[in-house]
């Protein structure tokens, strides 16, 4: 594995992990490496200075006395890891799909917000208009809409943009 600092055309960096250097410039080419501020596809290596652990010397020299008893600074918590993964073909085409489900559904369907469950029970019973409806719903309210028998589909939450 090889990790490379990356900059789009908009001069954002951004640092990102390939199995090789050939891997990176088939995904570059392809459009499959972005930027995860401006989501360009306009991406290149960015200048890098290796860092390169030496093994023909000794251990480094201590660091002098008076340096030595100056405090340091108190360390700073890394946030915690992130679950991550590059995305493939099959795994962009997929996020095309749901996205084109968001696009559609919000092009055909009425948008009712938080009052949901209850609006889909009210069409359910025949109590209100029959027609395409979305909004939010808890997992309680959507255990009771499952209980009475009202079809629906939860839509999996978009990332924000593109990564």
């Amino acid at each position: 594995m090889i990790r490379y600092t990356l900059i789009c055309d908009n001069a954002h960096e951004f640092e990102s992990w390939f199995a090789s250097s050939a891997s990176f410039d088939e995904q570059a080419k392809r459009g499959f490496v972005t930027c995860p501020v401006c989501d360009s596809a306009k991406v290149e290596r960015a200048v890098m200075a290796p860092a390169v652990a030496r093994t023909d010397r000794g251990p480094r020299p201590a660091e002098p006395a008076a340096e030595a008893t100056a405090p340091s600074p108190a360390p700073v918590p890394s946030p915690a890891p992130q679950p991550a993964a590059l995305m493939g073909e099959k795994e962009m085409a997929f996020r095309a799909m749901l996205t084109a489900l968001h696009e559609h559904v919000a092009a055909n369907a009425e948008p009712v917000g938080k009052r949901f469950a209850e609006e889909a029970l009210k069409i359910h019973h025949g109590e209100s208009e029959n027609r395409a409806i979305y909004g939010e719903a808890s997992a309680e309210d959507a255990r009771m809409l499952h209980e009475e028998g009202v079809e629906f589909l939860a839509l999996p939450r978009l990332p924000e943009g593109r990564n």
